[in-house]
């Protein structure tokens, strides 16, 4: 039986203030209020709100057959708690019918993976956390920033329990393979790896109202007859994109949520199913390993970090940035620890490659790494006023090893004394 696995992502960055020279050291704000507040009006009324009243109908309408996932950090859920609330009520309608996957996403939308293991960590401990609270779910499927993968991510994630594990299906790691199967890890656990169907992705992010694009599938009977056209072992397509690509990229005007809501329509009468990715995990077989060695991204046409880390300027601004990561998880001030969350998000780095001439506001891609930059002195003087620079590495080693042992021990002592009072009980 065939099925599609759609997936959701839902970013909303920070947008950060005008920093100059002489506010370093003096005004420890970095962000533009008023113009996130914009954003987040925007995105919600334009894109993410008739797309989760869409795959609300959708679901009903299927009764229950369609299933999806949706991603999203942590900061994002932050920026919709405090500028449109009735988002939050949305997405807990969507969870609660049991058809959506809340897959595991990094708080911060960065690239933590690539430059620092225990930042990583921390950050998807505190996703898990914010998801469970506030939505009662949990999952051990992993969407990556970017959907960055690589041979060695798979393996330290194995460590935390993340058994799903979700790439692009670029064709420098697939040559001559179908994204359309599940394939397994390189690491121990042997997690299941499932990949993008990039041609029918990015013909649904960029061509849907391209009526000279031959590949795009232009309605929802077109899409569902080029995947009961694979071959008989194609099992699963991975339809993954931006939730912005409803109501922004591609405008309502399109029909692009009319295609949309269409699709399980056309699908249940050609017997296609919806999977979720840990449900694709559960239910199909591996067909063999996927090794990625270096780093593999949705991004660009390399599909790797270039577009983030390619040029001089982003190397600096990330070198500075992670420098401080220890310093950063010894401090207790949540200020600070939230500044950290937020500096580490990848559209900064974006806006400065030197392909998005003026994206954000920014004359070039020199003008947006100087504001960065300002504002990353001013956070450094302040990391540096609690951990000076003169504290040497090994020590700082020393004392976050020493905090660890002593989280560890609280946790265990907490679990022995919840196993004893269910005993009594």
């Amino acid at each position: 039986m065939k099925n599609i696995c759609f997936g959701f992502l839902m970013h909303i960055p920070y947008r950060l203030r005008r920093y100059r020279f002489f506010d370093i050291g003096q005004d420890h704000y970095y962000f533009d209020d008023m113009a996130t507040e914009e954003a987040v009006r925007q995105v919600v009324d334009m894109s993410y709100q008739p797309l989760c009243q869409t795959l609300m109908e959708m679901i009903r309408l299927s009764k229950n057959r369609f299933h999806c996932a949706l991603a999203i950090p942590g900061t994002t859920i932050e920026l919709l708690e405090q500028n449109a609330p009735e988002m939050i009520d949305l997405l807990k309608q969507l969870v609660a019918t049991r058809c959506v996957e809340l897959v595991a996403v990094p708080y911060s939308y960065s690239l933590a993976a690539e430059y620092s293991t225990t930042e990583l960590q921390e950050q998807l401990a505190k996703q898990a956390e914010k998801v469970n609270d506030l939505f009662g779910v949990q999952s051990t499927t992993l969407w990556n920033s970017e959907l960055l993968y690589s041979d060695d991510i798979a393996q330290t994630v194995m460590q935390w329990g993340y058994k799903t594990l979700m790439t692009e299906g670029a064709r420098h790691i697939l040559s001559w393979q179908s994204p359309n199967y599940l394939y397994q890890s390189c690491s121990k656990g042997k997690q299941a790896v499932l990949v993008r169907n990039m041609p029918l992705s990015d013909a649904l992010s960029f061509h849907f109202s391209d009526p000279s694009w031959q590949d795009a599938p232009h309605d929802a009977e077109q899409l569902v007859r080029s995947v009961v056209a694979l071959p008989e072992s194609e099992q699963v397509v991975n339809i993954w994109l931006g939730a912005e690509t409803f109501g922004i990229r591609q405008s309502a005007q399109t029909g692009i949520f009319d295609f949309l809501r269409a699709v399980p329509y056309y699908a249940m009468e050609q017997e296609v199913g919806f999977l979720t990715p840990a449900e694709a995990a559960k239910k199909l077989q591996p067909v063999q390993t996927l090794s990625s060695p270096e780093a593999l991204t949705w991004a660009g046409e390399a599909k790797d970090l270039s577009v983030f880390n390619g040029n001089d300027l982003q190397q600096e601004a990330l070198r500075q940035l992670y420098s401080v990561v220890e310093r950063v998880h010894l401090c207790s001030d949540k200020t600070l620890k939230a500044d950290w969350l937020l500096l580490q998000d990848l559209t900064s780095l974006h806006d400065m490659n030197y392909a998005s001439q003026g994206s954000n506001g920014y004359a070039s891609p020199y003008d947006a790494f100087i504001n960065y930059m300002n504002i990353l002195a001013d956070f450094l003087q302040r990391v540096d006023e609690q951990y000076p620079t003169s504290i040497e590495n090994e020590e700082l080693n020393s004392l976050l090893k020493t905090i660890r042992n002593q989280e560890q021990e609280i946790a265990e002592l907490s679990q022995q004394l919840k196993k004893r009072k269910s005993k009594k009980d």
